[in-house]
């Protein structure tokens, strides 16, 4: 399993007992459809090493206390502590509305509201505090900010995105 065919889910923070079960750190608004997994996707190295799961439930608010098949002792947990865990895409739930996941709007077409298209999303960056869409017109890039404000309808059906972004915004990058 490739990494490009996978999504994040969270993170092993610490051990909790010392029959080598974990603590993950959820990287979700939906902890509770993750409590009862079967397998993940453990990053080690460069690989995504499958491991099985014998028991998996919530623990506080968004840590998944995990009892993986192959740990069973603190050294094997301590192994594996700071990996990462995936899923495979198509495990995502599915979304529906206004709420799309950013690896599902690559490519869709932005219709501003003033402007009309002005672009194809190329990436979405979420490393600064506010999400924005890279949009590509041509040689030109804009940056559109990810809000429940600008961002007015996802339409799957015909991959566009439809934003009403704020005065001058589109004029800053294409005027």
């Amino acid at each position: 399993m490739r990494k490009e065919d996978c999504f994040y889910l969270g993170k092993i923070v610490s051990k909790y007992s010392f029959k080598g079960e974990v603590l993950v750190k959820l990287d979700t608004d939906q902890p509770e459809i993750y409590e009862n997994m079967e397998s993940v996707f453990v990053s080690l190295g460069n690989n995504l090493v499958p491991f099985f799961i014998d028991r998996c439930r919530l623990h506080k608010s968004n840590l998944l206390r995990i009892d993986f098949q192959e740990v069973k002792d603190e050294a094997a947990a301590n192994r594996i502590l700071g990996a990462q865990l995936y899923l495979p895409l198509n495990m995502l739930p599915l979304l529906t509305g206004n709420k799309f996941y950013f690896h599902e709007v690559i490519g869709f077409t932005v219709q501003d509201q003033i402007h009309g298209d002005i672009g194809i999303i190329e990436a979405v960056n979420d490393s600064a505090s506010q999400v924005l869409f890279e949009v590509k017109n041509g040689d030109k890039e804009l940056l559109i900010p990810v809000t429940d404000d600008i961002v007015t309808k996802v339409d799957r059906d015909v991959k566009t995105v439809h934003v009403n972004t704020p005065e001058g915004l589109v004029d800053l990058y294409l005027g």
